[in-house]
């Protein structure tokens, strides 16, 4: 698909990863609703597009809410053909510690931020999708997920972030063919270690760490190559039902 003219909700979108897909996809010429809970750099991030952009808060494990953010595509562009969901949450802890098993609340609340809200969001979107007039390859949208290379390299700590980004990677292909007749498109990036502003609030020593782990380029991933991913997935017709690292051939290690 041509992004230029295109419109795009972009979940977790004020900041990180999110926000350097917002940022390429209007270089690239599409208008973007900008879907976060962080209301002050969700606004700032919008108002530095004008009436390219717009920001609507959204919490993915309220259903109202996002179909707010679905209808805002709506409401302000007319349409909705790209989902980027990058929004998630990162958060560790062993099965059992020193005073016993682990909160098994907290363990629901990270599949239902990164797997159950993701899904919400996609089956909203899709559903908008449909309704639209296909273009001359008979694509009517894409649906792009963000998963982490955890789905496959779970490290200590990590049983429900890895359970929940597994199940993101899990639901791509079924859901791909569910869409196949919609003409809609649905695919996952598995990032690595990337550069974003939780990283910056590492040591200097911890970050060259993180890395060096990576086998090539020895460094974090810059946030453009992460939009310039997404960016590639909606241009290209013939990627779908795929998941795709982006990691730089890191193998995580145990911790």
């Amino acid at each position: 698909m041509d992004i230029n003219g295109l419109v795009a909700l972009v979940t977790g979108g004020a900041s990180g990863l999110g926000a350097a897909a917002v940022e390429m996809l209007i270089e690239k010429g599409a208008k973007v609703v900008i879907a976060d809970m962080n209301e002050e750099k969700g606004q700032e991030l919008a108002a530095k597009f004008g009436d390219k952009a717009v920001f609507v808060k959204d919490n993915v494990t309220v259903t109202a809410e996002n179909e707010a953010a679905v209808a805002a595509a709506i409401d302000k562009f007319g349409k909705l053909d790209v989902l980027v969901n990058a929004a998630g949450v990162g958060s560790a802890s062993k099965i059992i510690g020193k005073d016993g098993p682990t909160v098994l609340d907290w363990f629901k609340m990270v599949i239902d931020i990164n797997l159950v809200g993701g899904f919400d969001v996609m089956r909203l979107a899709a559903w908008q999708m449909s309704k639209n007039e296909p273009n001359d390859k008979g694509e009517r949208g894409v649906l792009i997920n963000v998963a982490s290379v955890a789905a496959f390299d779970g490290q200590m700590g990590q049983a429900a972030y890895s359970a929940s980004k597994a199940g993101v990677v899990g639901m791509t292909l079924p859901i791909a063919r569910d869409l196949s007749r919609e003409g809609i498109r649905v695919l996952t990036i598995a990032p690595g270690i990337f550069d974003t502003p939780m990283m910056a609030l590492l040591p200097q020593a911890a970050r060259d760490s993180l890395g060096a782990q990576v086998p090539f380029p020895k460094r974090m991933g810059d946030p453009v190559e992460f939009a310039s991913l997404v960016c590639q997935m909606v241009e290209n017709s013939y990627l779908n039902g795929e998941t795709v690292r982006l990691d730089g051939a890191i193998r995580m290690g145990i911790k």
